[in-house]
């Protein structure tokens, strides 16, 4: 199998606290790779690992064959990356983001231009293109943030909750858009998302992690096959593997099906 991110012994500690502890990692090229977890789960610590943003405190990390730690402008080349805060500038447009994008990565400009065209077209960006950031709406703000990763035709893509916070109309857009991304340009797709359904109908792997450690992983498929081989749903296995004691939500309120006595 030829891995698009592979780690061993990723760990990464802030203090005493260990948020990511000894991951290993194996991220098959031209996959679509849900990365699952609780809040607090350590994701968004792992993508940062990944990506640069985070020195990990222990281990080694592979992007396409590259280290990012010994080369990491070698390594960014190949990577796009969408935050889930975004880090859009409020006051350009999003022609402008594009613009900018494509100056630091030190493309030509007549490339830049085609390429922000067909983007925001693909974004259904287009009569929207001259307006601020600051005067978009959050699903237009995931949209523009998508086209600046894809600007550079990155080979990998990071997506930190791609899905927050967006209709069902955009989900759906975006779903299909990542699907087709994959399909014809071979692109690698490593994503974080508390939505399951999506994730259950988009991705071809799952990883799953739970306080830090990589509780689980493998294709959808292998993932969904219950204990005693019978299927089950996403949502089903997520919680077999992360839910244990977690099952009666109202333990403690009482006092809430009692109502209040009276004075």
């Amino acid at each position: 199998m030829e891995t698009a991110i592979a780690t061993s012994g990723l760990r990464r500690t802030f203090g005493e606290f260990v948020a990511v502890d000894g991951v290993d990692l194996a991220v098959p090229r031209g996959s679509l790779y849900g990365f699952l977890g609780p809040n607090g789960a350590g994701k968004s610590t792992t993508i940062k690992c990944l990506t640069g943003l985070l020195a990990p405190s222990a281990g080694s990390i592979s992007l396409l064959g590259l280290d990012p730690l010994a080369d990491p402008v070698a390594a960014k080349r190949q990577v796009g990356v969408v935050p889930e805060d975004l880090a859009l500038f409020e006051q350009l447009t999003a022609s402008e983001t594009l613009a900018f994008v494509g100056q630091v990565h030190g493309l030509p400009a007549d490339t830049v231009r085609a390429r922000s065209r067909e983007l925001l077209a693909v974004m259904d960006l287009s009569d929207a293109a001259g307006l601020l950031v600051a005067d978009y709406s959050h699903g237009m703000r995931k949209k523009t943030s998508l086209a600046a990763a894809l600007l550079p035709a990155p080979k990998l893509l990071f997506l930190d909750e791609p899905f927050e916070g967006i209709d069902a109309v955009a989900t759906r857009e975006l779903r299909d858009l990542l699907q087709k991304l994959v399909a014809t340009h071979r692109l690698t797709v490593f994503l974080t998302s508390h939505v399951l359904e999506v994730v259950e109908k988009l991705c071809t792997h799952v990883g799953i992690l739970s306080q830090g450690r990589l509780a689980a992983s493998g294709t959808l498929a292998e993932m969904r096959r219950g204990p005693d081989g019978a299927p089950r749903s996403l949502e089903e296995m997520f919680m077999d593997t992360v839910g244990a004691g977690r099952d009666d939500a109202a333990a403690g309120l009482d006092w809430l099906t009692r109502g209040t006595d009276p004075a």
